[in-house]
């Protein structure tokens, strides 16, 4: 997905945890909000918090020694443990290892560094994109190349609880973000559900989907996957220690959104991650598929060339100065249009980390007994709109225009549909509907039909309506709105208003996550009941602020999509 430049400048690297890191953060939040973008922010921590000064000390075990964290109001926080060994210098671009084993106790109370996403060249440029996505770096944390690290939030420690695990892979595509994002702070759903709760960093980009294998040789085989080998790495992590943090090894869910929810894709079609989880969750990034090889080629050739070096070099790149390789990425990715999601630096279809693409021409079959929840976002496209002010005031012949951009010479019936179907909408919002539709709600419909085919285990689909006044109202139900609904974080205004019909759906949205963590089914009392999918009915839960279960309910707008779109 591509992202529109905003105004919003952020800092390139913030103070360690510190009053002067606060304020900083603050101000941070302040331009984001100046330059119309919000942020969905649990809320920033106090300077008493960051320097744990009020809080207790707590001490946890894993198998390679101590962690110290802190408790804040009876929830045990752990930040910044490693799950993962060094990966600069030769252990660039390889697996990832085991972490090293220390002695003594480990300081485990602030955000390690994110994963490396800035351009050198251009620091706010990462900046900028962050704050439009809502998924970026946010942490106000540096960037760092050794970043295998990982957050724990937990009711209890050492008490053999069994606790459901909640393990978030974060967004920002597979080129930025960061799991250390304030919107991902775990307490509230630790305190509501007797839940753990996780959320890692790791390898981005250049640094995680470069495919070197079939240029450098063997050793590199796993090259264009290490990203993705560094999630299964710390769910590994999880399945060995978890259960010192009052969590059960045998109940993982894997949750996430946008680029997290392609991350979720594509972790159950590798056969390295079975058994790792038993739950997983694609919140607005169906990864229906991934990259082939032969473009994967393609792109580290371009790489390569930008550098300077040709293929007989490759294994130059792990000398190379890390600055210089993030400099040239950042202008393959511009040559490749945006951040080449699509096209390069994202998981690569090797035949063997990732045998196949998640869900073309079916389902995989690695997962196949795996529960998915699968969902997105009734007006995705608002959020991204926010750089172009036009499109929230078009008229007939704009909206043709962008719609012909989408779905070419149907766009006339395209229009026609969605216009009878909301017949009160302006231009702007049809094309929303239809920019979202063709992006987000109808690859997540493909994808609930495709799992459900297999009749292994259940697929729920969701669509995500509440609209939030933030803007007054303009950007409906965008991108990201429903992270801070799921993490039951809402009563924050930042991105909801935290007026009480949020709290209250985010009452309801976070119970069926984590009923559907605990046990495989999203049903609550809370909420009418949430069928399985089946390609008959069509059966979608519509969350809004009254919740409600309709079959097919875009059944026309779902037809005339199917015959402009593909989905191989």
């Amino acid at each position: 997905m591509s992202t529109r430049k905003s105004d919003s400048k952020l800092s390139r690297t913030l103070e360690a945890p510190s009053r002067r890191r606060f304020l900083k953060q603050a101000s941070l939040l302040a331009a984001g909000a100046q330059s119309g973008v919000i942020f969905p922010l649990s809320g920033v921590a106090s300077p008493a918090q960051n320097g744990k000064s009020l809080d207790k000390s707590v001490v946890a075990e894993t198998a390679y020694g101590k962690v110290r964290g802190v408790e804040i109001e009876g929830i045990k926080v752990f930040k910044g443990i490693p799950y993962g060994g060094n990966t600069t210098g030769r252990n660039r671009f390889m697996p990832p290892t085991k972490p090293q084993p220390w002695t003594g106790v480990r300081d485990a109370l602030d955000y390690a560094p994110s994963a490396p996403q800035r351009n050198p060249n251009d620091p706010e440029a990462g900046a900028r994109a962050a704050s439009v996505s809502l998924i970026g770096n946010l942490s106000g944390m540096p960037e760092s190349e050794d970043c295998l690290m990982l957050n724990v939030w937990t009711p209890a420690l050492r008490d053999g609880g069994k606790r459901p695990v909640m393990f978030w892979c974060h967004g920002g595509g597979f080129s930025t973000g960061s799991g250390s994002s304030a919107g991902y702070d775990g307490k509230n759903l630790c305190r509501r559900g007797d839940v753990v709760v996780v959320t890692i960093n790791h390898r981005l980009n250049v640094l995680g989907y470069t495919n070197l294998g079939d240029i450098s040789g063997e050793e590199f085989a796993p090259s264009g996957n290490a990203g993705m080998l560094d999630i299964i790495q710390a769910l590994k992590w999880t399945q060995e220690n978890i259960a010192q943090f009052g969590g059960d090894p045998n109940r993982v869910m894997v949750f996430g959104e946008s680029g997290g929810g392609r991350k979720v894709s594509a972790l159950l079609a590798m056969p390295a991650a079975k058994g790792l989880f038993h739950r997983a969750v694609i919140q607005s990034g169906p990864g229906v598929r991934m990259v082939e090889r032969e473009q994967a080629n393609r792109v580290t050739e371009m790489l390569l060339a930008e550098l300077g070096l040709n293929k007989s070099q490759a294994r130059e790149l792990q000398k190379a100065p890390l600055d210089r390789i993030m400099v040239a990425y950042h202008a393959v990715s511009r040559k490749l249009g945006g951040e080449g999601i699509s096209r390069g630096f994202a998981p690569v279809v090797d035949g063997k980390v990732l045998p196949q693409h998640p869900f073309d021409p079916v389902a995989t079959t690695v997962s196949a007994n795996v529960p998915v929840i699968v969902g997105n976002n009734r007006t995705e496209m608002t959020l991204f709109a926010l750089g172009d002010p036009s499109a929230f005031t078009l008229d007939d012949a704009g909206l043709q225009r962008r719609a012909q951009n989408l779905v070419g010479e149907k766009a006339g019936q395209v229009i026609e549909v969605y216009r009878k179907a909301n017949p009160s909408a302006t231009p702007s919002d049809i094309y929303f509907l239809i920019f979202s539709d063709h992006r987000y709600r109808m690859f997540s419909i493909k994808l609930a039909e495709r799992k459900a085919a297999l009749g292994k285990a259940p697929a729920y689909l969701y669509n995500f309506a509440w609209e939030t006044p933030v803007m007054g109202g303009k950007l409906k139900s965008p991108h990201a709105l429903e992270i801070p609904f799921v993490f039951d974080n809402a009563k924050n205004p930042r991105f909801t208003g935290g007026g009480p019909e949020a709290v209250a759906l985010a009452d309801k949205m976070s119970d069926a996550w984590i009923a559907f963590a605990r046990t495989g089914n999203p049903n609550v009392p809370k909420l009418p009941r949430w069928p399985t999918y089946n390609a008959k009915d069509h059966p979608t839960m519509i969350f809004n602020n009254q919740c409600k279960v309709e079959n097919d309910p875009v059944r026309e707008q779902r037809l005339v999509m199917d015959s402009v779109l593909r989905y191989t």
